[in-house]
């Protein structure tokens, strides 16, 4: 266990930056691997893989998974906002850019900090409604500025907007008592062992299961199920044990931006004026959210 530290050093700084990556380059995945897949299918498959990786992790950290009947309520509906959220941003990446899907699902700050407020005691403070209301600004100018393209839908942005919703809400139980006290690593098992059997049974609605796959399709699949959910997701919970909690938050400003310059050079997709102002306002926004209460020293 390595010890708590007060301030964010280099190495720090390096491996939020490394993850901030890897959750942007990860939406370029997942639009990819939908060519071969149908979105919510591709959601579900990637969900299954994912509790054998969980579970392996817990296994060799000597804490395997135990389900208890105290969390058995809170752990369904963990899963089933973490399979919402997922329908959403993939049937999101299907209908529209990466880069919008990605700066108006990192609206998410502001959704949370709303629902925090009123659920869980955490204050709005001045500085913070300033980043909520840059947040929510910048969402409402990428979902209003819409190019003429065929990459950019009213449809996909709403469901990225969705999967905002469902982000902030799997937060917030996440927080919740039962929850808190069940860990990180936990919660991630629930969310990946009850989202994987609603996904795969919802996908017909959505259309035929499988579209062209090819090898890499697969080979996609399986990295999202052990990279991005099970390695990202863990050493995120790492970095959050050894430094500050929102400084870590902080960092995710970077995903938003650097998903919208990936967007670009994969896939050569439009960076207009009204999106880089909306990615500026989100990222601004998440970092004021973030921003630690400045506390006052007693006078001596």
């Amino acid at each position: 266990m390595s010890a708590k530290k007060g301030r964010l050093d280099v190495a720090g700084a390096v491996g939020l930056t490394a993850i901030s990556t890897l959750l942007s380059f990860n939406q370029i995945i997942i639009k990819a691997v939908n060519e071969g897949f149908q979105p919510v299918f591709f959601a579900g498959l990637r969900s299954a893989l994912a509790i054998g990786f969980v579970w392996a992790w817990l296994v060799w950290r000597g804490r395997p998974p135990r389900l208890n009947r105290a969390s058995l309520g809170p752990g369904l509906l963990i899963g089933t906002l973490f399979a919402a959220e997922f329908t959403f941003l993939f049937l999101a990446l299907d209908l529209t850019s990466v880069g919008r899907a990605s700066v108006i699902m990192y609206s998410m700050p502001f959704w949370f900090a709303v629902l925090a407020h009123f659920g869980l005691g955490e204050r709005i403070t001045p500085v913070k409604a300033v980043g909520l209301a840059l947040a929510f600004a910048g969402c409402v100018v990428a979902i209003l500025t819409r190019p003429d393209t065929g990459d950019a839908s009213l449809a996909g942005d709403l469901c990225a907007l969705g999967a905002a919703f469902g982000w902030a809400l799997t937060a917030y139980v996440a927080r919740r008592p039962v929850m808190r006290a069940e860990g990180s690593e936990m919660q991630l098992f629930w969310m990946v062992l009850v989202s994987a059997p609603i996904l795969i049974l919802v996908a017909p609605l959505f259309g035929p299961l499988i579209r062209e796959v090819q090898p890499w399709h697969i080979v996609g699949l399986i990295f999202q199920a052990s990279v991005v959910v099970a390695g990202g997701f863990i050493a995120w919970l790492w970095l959050m044990s050894v430094y500050p909690a929102p400084t870590v938050a902080s960092f995710s400003f970077l995903t938003p931006v650097l998903a919208l310059c990936l967007g670009a050079a994969i896939y050569g997709e439009a960076v207009t004026w009204s999106l880089a102002l909306a990615a500026a306002l989100v990222a601004a926004g998440i970092v004021l959210i973030n921003r630690p209460a400045t506390s006052v020293r007693p006078a001596s």
